[in-house]
């Protein structure tokens, strides 16, 4: 008999955009020889579904249920798609904990202190060969905070909202006098921000999973922008950015990088697929850990389906070992 999936998508935050396109993707490729798929969208109005007859069901919230013509829906497995809050940090795990449903995603806790980047570099900071930028985490916008900044950090930094994701609210500051408008942009989107001094070196960014034979890491893609920065614009406009998979590096950094990202995902917990960004250092090679993605997209521009296809295996291959592995089989 087929596995019942709900696929959630949609969201709080800017990022729902991205969230129904990555959905668009999974939906096209979940093998439906093994598995019944209903896409749920969250939305702060409502929960529901959508069939094809564009008739619209509401989601039961006290057992995450679908009545769907007369027919109780109830779910075996949640596979999540949906980026930013509530599905990316923590809410929409907890919330599945409490129903006993299981979900193709890092836990709550793991999911909630991942959204934080600063205190995720907290937690990874002393892994052997993993080094973290020199960084400013601010609570609030005071009068003070672009000078306390100034005082503690060394010119270029970047700013960025401490929970976003998608390079929203991010800016690359190289003079004092930009300081004050980039740290209002990321305050816009968030309560806390970080902000980090730059690191010249080439980006990266890289899957690991939780497979059936234990912790994976997949080909890395090195990001060749012509923007200034990996920012929004280049993350999902076709043609802005180079994504090169597998990424340029030596056998000794390869080697390197996959230690180092699997000690960060058993380290932090992790469950189903992330995405780890970091940057080797030009100068020295020094993994430097940017952050870590625990619902990476999966749009057509994305790198997570690009890097598993160069391993040789299919989008539903892969997609189907993160549901087994959810579901304990």
């Amino acid at each position: 008999m087929k596995k019942i999936i709900a696929l959630v998508t949609g969201g709080f935050t800017g990022e729902s955009v991205i969230s129904l396109k990555s959905a668009e993707v999974i939906e096209q490729n979940i093998d439906r020889n093994k598995f019944e798929v209903y896409k749920i969208i969250i939305t702060r109005e409502s929960w529901y579904h959508v069939d094809d007859n564009a008739v619209k069901y509401a989601v039961d919230r006290n057992d995450f249920s679908l009545t769907v013509k007369d027919k109780v829906i109830r779910f075996d497995v949640v596979f999540i798609g949906l980026h930013g809050s509530p599905g990316e940090d923590g809410k929409l795990q907890g919330y599945f904990d409490m129903l006993g449903i299981p979900y193709t995603t890092c836990d709550a806790l793991t999911s909630a202190i991942t959204m934080n980047k600063g205190y995720t570099k907290a937690i990874v900071d002393d892994i052997a060969d993993l080094n973290t930028a020199r960084s400013v985490q601010l609570f609030s916008n005071t009068p003070s905070a672009a000078e306390s900044v100034l005082n503690s950090l060394s010119l270029p930094v970047f700013v960025k909202p401490n929970n976003g994701g998608s390079s929203i609210g991010m800016s690359k500051v190289k003079t004092a006098g930009e300081l004050p408008d980039a740290l209002e942009k990321a305050f816009k989107e968030d309560s806390q921000v970080l902000v980090e001094e730059f690191i010249d070196g080439r980006e990266f960014t890289i899957g690991v999973y939780m497979g059936k034979e234990g912790i994976e890491v997949l080909p890395a893609t090195e990001i060749v922008s012509s923007k200034e920065f990996f920012d929004y614009e280049a993350k999902y406009t076709t043609g802005v950015t180079d994504e090169i998979t597998p990424g340029r590096m030596t056998d000794e950094e390869v080697a390197r990088v996959k230690e180092v990202v699997a000690e960060a995902y058993r380290k932090l917990n992790c469950r189903g697929v992330v995405r780890i960004d970091y940057i080797l250092e030009r100068e020295s090679g020094k993994f430097y850990f940017i952050e870590v993605n625990t619902v990476p997209g999966q749009t057509e521009n994305s790198l997570i389906p690009q890097q598993v296809r160069k391993t040789g295996r299919t989008i539903r291959d892969f997609y189907t070992e993160l549901i087994e592995v959810a579901l304990g089989e």
